[in-house]
């Protein structure tokens, strides 16, 4: 067969398709979906940490005009399997967290809803809770396994007797604060059972119109929760304002509503979360406590390596961040050893925070890197470079690509480097100005096979799959993965995501997206063009998984780079400002520059946000966080952010996937902090070890 030869869509600045819809408004997301006579819903929260609701007097919310139901344990309908402890709700009185659903109040208007919510009266049986996380706690332990199932610790050769012998060493803590996702929208649900009350459990359907990252996981753990087949739940969502990993799983209110809408049954019940309410319910970033050892010989060669972390994590669900994990593969040394430990608290689930983990241990580990290249008399560059692995540390394997050290040279001359000074020798008037860097990195994430489907129909090629566009540009480079693939115009192509009918897809994170979607979509459209050549008849359609080279678990696969911070600070008042970055990035083959580049924009933002600015404080007396808005809660605005500039190398690696892509969405992110941190020491001569780096900090 011979396919005409056209200009490739991959690699192409394609403006985004989702553009125009967006930026006028007339994108239709979760909340906005039409739905015939809605009830509203606003939940009833838990006002203790830890005990027994005893009686709720519902009594004058039942009365108020325009309430439909109160909804509370005593009347609520019945779960099946737990699938997931934290969405087994209304099932008993007992409270295991501040702000757990204990209710919820539904209504003709969200207004009428919310003012009934404020008459129910709650007496509880209050028990002694502890929220206080300290590393020294003596419930700490160390678990089996940590996030993606990697096991919690690991230990090669004798690093207590290597670092003995090292004529250079560092011994430091670093910690970092809960910090909480704020997407710009905040978690909406619209839940529709259709069928009647007295039909066979079989006839019933439940729609669900929600912001998530992908269905797969609210088919795989809501069905059995609700006692239904996957067939009889049908998830819709096409367009999500943003999410970080919090809408990567569903939630608790996603169950609330689908409870409080079979008390309605043919009616659709409405909510959608305040902005304080996300603070609660909805998972957060864990603070944590990490302690690294590091010792290098005379010329700075690491003899060995100790990340240690510990954690708080919830009676009810635990979860694990990787903390530790990337000092077990990004320098060399021959003896290593990480560990993770949690301490259980009476709060809420944590949940995936952007680049989970990594983000949290690598600002640790850049950081006392950077401290460790001081001691040695070591420019922090050069010292990252002579620690250049061959092979993988953790597993011996070889890297799939691997240009870390590329990333380096090439950010120092385009940052410019050079000019960097002495620690404190740099500054005009009351700013004191410095330079720092980070190496970043975000592994391959692939967990279970994508599917794809290229049908034909009224002379269009219709893309499906259960991606998710959550602000990436999704809807855009699909498209031209599948008009390379097809050897057609990128104007002949429809793509369709966003719903649970279509093929099963991995949810959009771990930054998996782009390299596992983009393989199925290349594999489905190379199969069903060989099947109907050039011209494919009205309804022709394949079906098929991603495929990678068979050999690709023998690599080690990951995506590299490296983050520059210019920083001043100011010896008046300890406040510091970002005045110029540069991510450069070996992330495999760019589809989309323009998207490409807004992701990785966009991951230096955040950073910069949790590095200067961001932390929930909670209240441990009560166990809730105080701060839990944008007036306490400060995230970065345009006045906050310099001129960041994101920069690639050519690569392309085929282990990752056939687009020869890796992740982006969370390598921009990974380090960040680290680098601004170091541009703060060689701007001051100050080391901070604690995020975020707020101006009390600097001048204590």
């Amino acid at each position: 067969m011979t396919i005409p030869t056209r200009t490739p869509q991959i690699g192409q600045d394609r403006v985004r398709v989702d553009g125009p819809l967006k930026v006028t408004g007339t994108a239709p997301y979760a909340y906005e979906q039409k739905v015939e006579n809605p009830a509203y819903l606003f939940p009833l929260v838990s006002a203790i940490a830890l005990g027994k609701v005893l009686r709720m007097d519902v009594r004058a919310a039942e009365a108020l005009p325009g309430v439909l139901k109160v909804m509370t344990h005593e009347n609520a309908p019945r779960l099946r399997i737990k699938t997931d402890p934290e969405l087994y709700i209304l099932q008993s009185a007992e409270v295991q967290y501040k702000g757990q659903y204990i209710g919820a109040v539904l209504a003709e208007s969200p207004e009428v809803a919310r003012h009934a919510a404020s008459l129910v009266r709650v007496d509880y049986e209050q028990k002694a809770h502890d929220a206080h996380f300290t590393p020294e706690h003596p419930q700490k332990v160390a678990p089996k396994r940590i996030n993606g199932s990697k096991p919690s610790a690991t230990q090669e050769g004798d690093v207590d007797a290597a670092i003995a012998a090292a004529p250079h060493t560092l011994d430091a803590v670093y910690t970092t604060p809960n910090e909480h996702h704020n997407p710009l929208e905040p978690h909406p649900i619209i839940a529709i059972w259709h069928g009647d009350a007295g039909l066979s459990p079989n006839a019933k359907r439940l729609t669900l119109h929600d912001s998530n990252q992908g269905p797969a996981f609210t088919m795989l753990l809501l069905p059995p929760l609700l006692g239904i087949l996957p067939t009889q739940l049908e998830v819709f969502s096409p367009y999500v304002g943003g999410s970080f990993g919090t809408k990567g799983s569903p939630h608790s209110h996603i169950v609330l509503a689908a409870l409080a809408a079979r008390m309605l049954p043919g009616r659709p019940v409405k909510y959608n979360m305040t902005r304080q309410q996300m603070f609660r319910t909805t998972g957060f970033r864990p603070e944590s406590h990490q302690r690294v050892r590091l010792a290098a010989d005379a010329q700075g060669h690491l003899s060995a390596i100790v990340h240690e972390a510990t954690a708080p994590t919830a009676r009810l669900k635990q979860f694990v961040e990787q903390t530790a994990t990337p000092a077990r593969m990004l320098y060399a040394a021959p003896n290593r050893k990480t560990a993770h430990f949690v301490v259980p608290l009476d709060i809420a689930p944590a949940t995936f925070m952007r680049a989970p983990g990594e983000f949290t241990g690598m600002f640790a580990l850049e950081t006392a890197m950077d401290e460790l290249a001081e001691t040695c008399g070591l420019d922090p560059i050069e010292f990252r470079i002579i620690n250049e692995p061959s092979v993988d540390p953790e597993n011996g394997k070889a890297w799939s690509t691997r240009n870390l050290v590329v990333c380096l040279r090439e950010g120092a001359k385009l940052f410019g480097w050079k000019q960097r000074q002495a620690p404190g020798q740099r500054s005009e008037g009351e700013w004191q100005y410095g330079l720092g860097v980070a190496s970043t990195t975000y592994p391959d994430q692939h967990l279970l096979n994508t599917f794809a489907r290229v049908r034909f129909e009224g002379g269009r090629y219709k893309v499906e799959l259960q991606a998710a566009d959550i602000g990436t540009g999704a809807w855009t480079i699909l498209g031209q993965i599948a008009a390379d693939a097809l050897s057609v115009d990128v104007n002949l192509i429809d793509v369709e995501i966003g719903r649970s009918d279509l093929p099963f897809a991995m949810v959009a994170g771990g930054s998996m997206g782009t390299y596992t979607w983009g393989s199925s979509i290349m594999v489905a459209a190379i199969k069903f063009r060989e099947k109907y050549g050039l011209n494919p008849p009205e309804g022709a359609a394949v079906r098929a998984a991603g495929q990678r080279p068979k050999d690709f678990k023998n690599y080690s696969r990951h995506s590299f780079g490296a983050h520059f911070a210019e920083v001043k600070a100011s010896r008046v008042t300890g406040e510091v400002r970002v005045t110029r970055m540069l991510g450069i990035y070996a992330a495999g083959k760019i589809i989309n520059p323009r998207t490409a580049n807004s992701q990785l924009i966009g991951g230096m933002t955040m950073g910069i946000s949790a590095a200067l600015h961001e932390e929930s404080y909670l209240d441990s007396r009560f166990g809730h966080v105080v701060n839990q808005d944008f007036a306490g809660y400060h995230i970065a605005a345009h006045a906050d952010i310099p001129d960041i500039q994101a920069r690639w190398i050519e690569e392309f690696d085929p282990y990752f996937g056939p687009t020869g892509a890796k992740g982006i969405g969370e390598v921009g992110i990974v380090s960040v902090p680290a680098a601004i941190g170091n541009a703060i020491y060689n701007a001051t001569g100050k080391r901070l070890r604690d995020l975020p780096f707020t101006p009390g900090k600097l001048l204590n």
